[in-house]
């Protein structure tokens, strides 16, 4: 099958290669000419701008986007859907958020433009592992693009699947995340009261080891904190800084308008905030109070 590539940083550019693999032919785009040189090396069509990507491309056309979520995302599609004629089709495989992509389906649906969302998941480890893709989008064009997704997918029966409507494959994905943000929380936390143990001078790599295999909490999760320890088993250099990529903030937004208790996502979520501040205003305040009630000692910041 043919299939235009639009962005090309490290999941793009490995999806790519995955699909050169199964002998598709893919036509890339990427404002860095450089990345799309280094893929036109390895059998994919170059193009220097979304015009050429259009023009190089046999209708029906069928173009993945793999952009930033957010206005870049909006960028890209907006001069798209200038470029492609009806029954042309795009694919957002990014972390957009679902209402946006509802708006996007019925915008280009209503110029005669197919669109598929794909909350794509599986990062650095996408090339060697295989993508899991969760689909929304109509049938007939989810199982147009089969054997794209079976490419991609760790198996071709296995990894990927049609969620539903346009929407429920990044709403589906969004919970994905949501759930990430807690699973990673909890062993970091596990990890964090062995490590305050010095006592047993547990050894940290082995103990997510030995969880691997037998192990209910065994996870591809825990084989990174196992591969992350050993390389770094006090985690020297790595700030205590834990940013988000909006997905956690959907997810809790959209529980309370569910009126969901969600409270491990949340929680979750807060804590990254947490880890952003130095010197958390409410740490501080809580101090102040013991010091006005009880006229417990308050410890003065360094050089104040």
């Amino acid at each position: 099958m043919e299939i235009g590539m639009v962005g090309l940083g490290k999941m793009g550019a490995n999806m790519t290669r995955r699909l050169l693999k199964a002998g598709h032919r893919v036509i890339v785009f990427d404002p860095r000419r450089e990345v799309v040189r280094e893929l036109a090396g390895e059998g994919a069509l170059g193009s220097s701008s979304l015009v050429e990507l259009v023009h190089k491309i046999r209708a029906p056309r069928s173009i993945w986007v793999m952009v930033p979520s957010g206005q870049p995302t909006e960028d890209t599609i907006r001069e798209l859907s200038g470029l492609l004629e009806q029954g042309d089709t795009i694919l957002d495989g990014g972390n957009s958020n679902y209402h946006e992509t509802l708006r996007r389906a019925a915008e280009l649906g209503s110029r005669g433009l197919g669109f598929v969302d794909v909350g794509t998941s599986g990062g650095v480890w996408g090339l060697a592992e295989g993508y899991s893709m969760m689909v929304g989008g109509e049938e007939q064009l989810v199982e147009r693009h089969r054997p794209i997704f079976e490419a991609l997918a760790p198996a071709p029966d296995q990894g990927w699947g049609r969620v539903g409507p346009n929407g429920a494959g990044h709403f589906v994905k969004m919970i994905h995340n949501g759930i990430e943000y807690g699973v990673m929380r909890a062993y970091a936390e596990g990890f964090e009261l062995m490590h305050h143990k010095s006592v047993f001078g547990l050894n940290l790599p082995q103990v997510a080891g030995i969880w691997q295999h037998g192990s209910v909490i065994r996870s591809w999760l825990l084989e990174l904190a196992e591969r992350a320890l050993s390389l770094n088993p006090s985690l020297e250099g790595i700030a205590a800084y834990v940013p988000d990529s909006g997905e956690g903030k959907w997810t809790v937004v959209e529980a309370i308008e569910l009126s969901c208790s969600i409270p491990v996502i949340s929680m979750a979520l807060e804590s990254r905030f947490r880890s952003r501040e130095e010197a958390p205003f409410a740490d501080k305040l809580l101090a102040a109070l013991r010091n006005q009630f009880g006229g417990h000692a308050v410890t003065r910041e360094r050089g104040k």
